[in-house]
Formats: structure tokens, sequence, C-alpha cells
């Protein structure tokens, strides 16, 4: 399984399979996934309520050579509109990507603010968006690249905001954090690793046990195709026999490559059969992932409950049409849902986002399995460590650390050690979002509790509440609300007692 295609999409993750075409298969990350807004053809920001800040930041937080303390500038964004000094803050811990996105994606924390009175801060992750190291050269080799981690991350988070409350005069500030997918898996580890600096974690679709063989394997694939099957098996059996049709066509036919790129209305003609399987891989997995209740532009413009709307077309076909082109179909409503496509780029991709950081991250430390088991409505596949890691030493000259995460934040029966020595984390989820399956389902205490919803899709939570909010959705949020009221109440209890 080639690199790219293992962690490509995720975003990213989310992400071009190049090697290995025939046994590769797309994995995605767990980052929050982006839209692309466009205006004139254009990527634009998003507008959002904040104002953008620079910290200068040290390069390396864990050695003391002299190179140790070159300074980058992170970017951070900051509301204050509802704060007033000794009020809490809310910190947001970055994902692999603009954190401009991030914040535009998170309206639930501006929905709360209010209440709590709350400053919020959203940091940028390192080497994502702008906050680049060695500026464009920050992706050039591994001795740069080098510098990229979660440890590194979670220490410039705590740097970040200890120096943020030194400068508001506001020490005594509770300090809550929150993150979504790998965001919310940075919020878990901050908590654990700086609970004098963050006072609980608010861990949306975290999945934290996605390592070694804590979940099965399987599950991601699993979940995604159990999500299709519950609307209609016929659109699960329909999504799992396209793929036979697509590998039909030769590598070496020229003619076939040209009608399935006219059948797929390409930009331009594709050169392999593989392209228009990652395109379709993408667009069930994502539209499983985001299959909000409501009307979203998160990933891309998509209805409420797209999985429906897509199993909808698939069964609206008749019988005499190819499973390829009802699969098709169905893919079309991901990718142009707003009806202003003329044609689909099924190659050439561009990385709108600064996302392909995370390429070096699953090289080194976030080595998550994944298979493809018989059960699934994509071609089975297994996982092959070693050309997981020949891929990684041909492209970064490195080799991956599978156990390091485990070894440096842990996993392994995580009931009976966050039991004895953690507390105040949430672990949301929401069943139908396939990386719930490596998340923590079940309360561990009293305080490091699971919030799981049926029907909820990624980090759904997080996303700003509408008129249109299913009643789980709104509990869901009630209790997340309740929960962080109380972990504030108990703080501000304890400084008064002193």
């Amino acid at each position: 399984m080639d690199l790219s295609s293992f962690s490509s999409i995720f975003l990213l993750f989310l992400f071009a399979f190049t090697l290995a075409e025939v046994g590769s298969v797309p994995t995605y990350f767990p980052g929050i996934y982006q839209s692309s807004l466009k205006k004139n053809g254009k990527t634009v920001k998003p507008k959002i309520p904040f104002r953008s800040h620079y910290f200068p930041q040290v390069l390396d937080h864990f050695t003391f050579q002299p190179k140790s303390y070159k300074i980058f500038y992170q970017k951070y964004l900051i509301n204050s509109q509802y704060w007033h000094k000794g009020a809490p803050i809310f910190v947001y811990t970055g994902n692999e990507g603009d954190i401009d996105w991030f914040a535009d994606n998170t309206g639930f924390m501006l929905d709360i603010a209010p209440k709590f009175h709350a400053l919020l801060v959203f940091i940028e992750h390192r080497f994502y968006g702008e906050s680049m190291p060695f500026g464009k050269h920050s992706y050039r080799s591994a001795k740069t690249l080098g510098y990229l981690n979660s440890q590194q991350a979670l220490a410039d988070y705590a740097v970040l905001i200890r120096s943020l409350k030194h400068n508001l005069s506001s020490e005594a500030s509770p300090v809550v954090v929150f993150g979504g997918s790998y965001g919310g898996m940075l919020a878990a580890w901050f908590r654990l690793k700086y609970p004098h600096i963050a006072i609980g974690a608010l861990a949306s679709s975290a999945p934290i046990l996605q390592f070694d063989d804590i979940t099965p394997w399987s599950s991601f694939y699993d979940a995604v195709s159990q999500d299709y099957k519950d609307v209609s098996l016929n659109c699960y059996e329909v999504i799992k026999g396209s793929w036979a049709e697509l590998n039909s066509i030769s590598a070496s036919d020229e003619e076939g490559l040209g009608e399935l790129s006219r059948d797929f209305r390409a930009c331009k003609k594709v050169s392999t059969i593989y392209s228009v399987r990652d395109w379709l891989w993408e667009a069930f997995v994502y539209t499983a992932m985001v299959n909000y209740p409501t009307e979203a532009n998160f990933m891309m413009p998509l209805p409420a409950y797209p999985v429906e709307k897509m199993c909808k077309i698939i069964d609206g076909f008749s019988p005499g049409a190819t499973k390829l082109s009802r699969a098709f179909a169905a893919a079309s409503l991901y990718y142009n849902y707003s009806q202003t496509e003329k044609c689909f780029k099924l190659e050439d991709e561009t990385d709108a986002h600064g996302l392909h950081g995370w390429n070096w991250q699953a090289c080194t430390e976030m080595v998550m399995p994944m298979v493809v088991s018989n059960e699934s409505m994509f071609p089975p596949y297994s996982f092959s460590y070693k050309e997981y890691v020949d891929d990684c030493v041909k492209q970064y000259g490195v080799m991956p650390r599978p156990h390091w995460i485990t070894t440096e934040f842990g996993g392994t029966r995580i009931e009976q050690v966050l039991k004895r020595f953690g507390g105040n984390i949430i672990f949301s989820n929401g069943l139908q979002d396939p990386w719930s399956r490596g998340s923590v389902l079940k309360n561990i205490s009293s305080s490091i509790v699971a919030l799981v919803t049926e029907k909820g899709a990624h980090h759904a939570d997080l996303r700003s509440a509408t008129r249109k909010d299913p009643d789980w959705l709104v509990d869901q949020r009630k209790q997340e609300v309740e929960i962080i009221q109380k972990w504030i109440s108990e703080y501000n209890l304890y400084m008064k007692q002193g």
C-alpha cells in the first residue's frame, strides 16, 4: 500500500495513488475535513469572527541545542467579544490544516461563548496553514519535517496558552480545550499531558484507539459499508459490485479509458482506472463521515443525510443500468450537489489547504493500519507493514514507529489506566461516523465520559446549532455544556477555597 493512498484522503487525509495501484487503498486520516470555497475559480478563505495573531514559537521544545531555539511564527485566532478578565478560555487544538477552516466549522464554541463569557482561541498546528517553521521549505526533507509531530504540537499549545494568560493578566482563568478528529485526539492528549494548564477537554470523534491492534483493522470500512447497508441493501450491493465492472477495463485499453472518461464527465482523459476508483471511493467514504442531519458545506456542499440521498439515486435506476453508472450518479451528489461543476477533476487535484504534512505524520508516528474485509462494500485489501515501511523509506528516508503513540499517550487497557489517573474528558461520538470505532464509546469514570449518539456523524456536535437540528444532537450538546459548566464551577470553588 503506498503512503499517499494510506494517508490520502484524510483529509486528507484525506489522499493519489501512485505505487502498487492494484493493491493500494485510500485511507482517510482523522482530521476535520474542509470544504473548498471558491470564487471566480479561486479558493477563498471563509469570513470568520476572529482576529489573527502570530506567536513567536520555538522550533524544538525538547532539546537544548542552539538550533532548537529557532523561532517561527505560529498563527492563532482570537474572539474576545464575550470575555472578561478571569472568565474561561476555550482553546481549539488545531488539526492538520489551515486554522481558519477549523474555526469556520466549529460553531459550537461560538454558540456557547456568551453563556460562559469565554475567550475563544484557535491555535494552528505547526507545519500547516501559515505556521511553517521553515517557510516554503518546511516540507523539503526529513531534516525539516523532523520537527512535525504531535508532541511538539502539544508543547506549542501549552507554551502559547501560558503566554497568553500572562499577557492578559488572567492567570486564574480556567482553560478548556476542544478538538475534532485529529484535533480531538490532541485535545484528549493535552488534558492528559498538561493537566495543570487545561481543566478539561472535549474530544469529538477522536480515534485515539485506532493504533496497534486495539481496534479491529477492518472497523473503519466495515462502518462505512454499514451506513449504506442500513439505508438500502440494494445500494450497498450496487456499490460493492461496481468495482468489478471498473476493473474489467484493461489498463492498456485506450478506448475503454476514453469511454470511462466520457461517462464520468472527466475534465481530461484519465490515465488509469485507479483515478476513477479513488474518486468514487473518496465520495462514498466522505459522505458517510459527514452524514449530517442538516445541510452542510463542510467537505462539500451536501444535503441533509446525504447517504440516504445517494442510495435514493442508486435505487431509482432501472434494473438494466450498469452498477458503475449508478455508482457514478451517486458519487456526483458529493462532488456536484450545488450543480456548479461542468466536469470533474479525477486527476491532478490540488492541495488547497496545505494538508500534505499528514503524509509525514503517517510515516512516522500516526500509523493506523486498516484492512478491507469481505463484509465491506469496497474491494478486499490486507495491510502490509513491509510495503508501508518501504514506501515511507522511499519517500522520506525514515521508518515508521508503529507503537510510539501508544507508548507516549497510552491506549491499551485505557479503561483501567485512565480510571486511576485521568479526569475531565468528554469523548463525543456518533456511530454513523466510521472513526467512532476507534474512539472511547463507554464511560471510563464519573469524569471521563462518553457521549454517544446512534445517528451522529463526524464531530457533528462541534458544528453550529441550527433550528433543524434533531433532538438527539441538541441533547448531546446540552450534556456537553452541563459537564463543562460543572468543571468550571468546581475549579472556581477550589480557587476560592485556596
